[in-house]
């Protein structure tokens, strides 16, 4: 058996930002710690795991000296917003009381969720609930990944697939996911798919280039309210 690495946490610090950004004394550390866990815990739950199932696909935490700013991307930003801004206001509201400190939040839209692993693993999840067929669901998303631009994506799905006594695993991949170079950019996403005759584990590797040539911006512009309250500008 080989020895396997988290694909993003052997990037951290070298060619991936940290999901955290802030400086604590020692004998906070640990208290901001557990605060950002209980943070992305919830907002999982929240948006992710009941409606409106938002497809929040990754949350950055950075702090200040009184303040925690929270930076939810996510590939539909109206769900989170909501009209008028109700939704994310309400969200807000929860996470202060969670964590009791000023919160404030940012919504960034991730524009192509065909290049989002963490994203292509929930939807995956989503079709095995309703008993699609795992092989042509898997081929579905490397077709459509392809399609938008990746050069490479690998999908392993593990689990009594199809309602098979037996628990087994199945793996399907297009192009290269060169895992061992810290310059390839690879996103990595995982679900559990819970089913009622078990629980399904997928895992997504998407190879996007190199760091600093890559085509896709996955990332686009600010939405919802911002620091100062104010709805952010579209374009």
């Amino acid at each position: 058996m080989g020895q396997k690495t988290h694909p993003i946490g052997f990037r951290i610090g070298v060619t991936e930002h940290w999901r955290s950004r802030w400086y604590a004394p020692k004998a906070a550390f640990g208290e901001f710690l557990v605060e950002d866990q209980r943070i992305r815990k919830f907002v999982d739950e929240r948006l992710n795991q009941q409606p409106p199932y938002a497809a929040v696909a990754k949350v950055d935490i950075e702090r200040t000296r009184d303040d925690v700013r929270i930076i939810l991307h996510t590939a539909r930003p109206g769900l989170v917003i909501g009209p008028k801004g109700a939704e994310v206001d309400k969200l807000k509201e929860a996470l202060e009381n969670l964590v009791d400190r000023k919160i404030s939040l940012n919504i960034m839209e991730i524009k192509q969720p065909d290049l989002n692993a963490k994203l292509i693993a929930e939807a995956i999840s989503e079709q095995l609930k309703k008993r699609a067929a795992f092989r042509r669901v898997m081929k579905q998303r490397i077709e459509a990944a392809m399609a938008a631009g990746c050069l490479g994506i690998k999908i392993m799905c593990k689990g009594r697939l199809g309602g098979a006594e037996m628990a087994r695993c199945e793996t399907q991949i297009r192009g290269s996911v060169p895992l061992h170079t810290l310059q390839a950019h690879v996103d990595y996403g995982v679900a559990t798919c819970r089913t009622t005759y078990g629980t399904i584990g997928v895992k997504v590797w998407l190879y996007l280039g190199r760091y600093g040539e890559e085509q896709i911006d996955e990332e686009a512009r600010p939405q919802g309210r911002g620091r100062d309250g104010r709805r952010g500008k579209r374009g």
